[in-house]
């Protein structure tokens, strides 16, 4: 995975390619973070998918080649990233929850200033800040610049569940995290919207 000549692995769809980034190294700006924890989106099929809706600016990266980062802002001051899967116009992507530092602890306590090191890289704004991820880097190849996946030993076991916070396909079980390691993010339901006078009540 390190290189595009290694990135046939990543083009099945999300779901299949996910789990098998569980252990992989991101690389990036003097810090590597091991993957514990991921979450796939599809396309069209897939109603908590940016792409649902069809190709946008914000989207286009989702929809391939496989093998480059779809990162997104989010909130007005977040950023996460997604490892782009295939096939190649088929909008698929794997969004990288969490992991550890293995190198450049040092420099990632100075982007992450009061964090305790469990928790540096646990969640994707987290990960982003980590590693120096901005939307300067949607788009990149993975392994022709300054980014780097390196595959680990493919992982065993793993468990699944719903994604975090979603309103639409809330109960897909698309999120693959690493058990007993302690920097998988906390599962957190969408929240819901307060009751409106004379309305309903609507998840947020």
């Amino acid at each position: 995975m390190a290189t595009p000549a290694d990135l046939t692995v990543l083009e099945g769809p999300a779901d299949r390619v996910a789990p098998l980034l569980l252990g992989a190294v991101l690389r990036h700006d003097g810090v590597a973070v091991r993957l514990t924890e991921v979450e796939a989106y599809g396309g069209a099929d897939d109603a908590g998918s940016h792409a649902f809706r069809g190709r946008t600016p914000r989207s286009s990266v989702m929809f391939g080649p496989p093998g480059r980062l779809y990162v997104y802002f989010t909130y007005g001051m977040h950023h996460c990233a997604n490892v782009v899967t295939g096939p190649e116009g088929s909008a698929s992507a794997v969004l990288l929850r969490a992991g550890d530092v293995v190198e450049g602890l040092d420099l990632a306590r100075s982007r992450r200033p009061g964090a305790s090191d469990r928790d540096l890289a646990r969640g994707p704004a987290r990960l982003c800040r980590a590693l120096a991820l901005t939307r300067e880097h949607d788009g990149v190849v993975l392994g022709e610049g300054t980014v780097e996946l390196v595959p680990g030993p493919r992982p065993r076991v793993w468990e699944t569940g719903p994604r975090v916070g979603l309103r639409e396909a809330p109960d897909r079980p698309w999120r693959f995290w690493l058990p007993g390691e302690p920097s998988v993010s906390a599962y957190r339901p969408a929240a819901r919207r307060p009751r409106r006078a004379g309305g309903r009540a609507s998840e947020e």
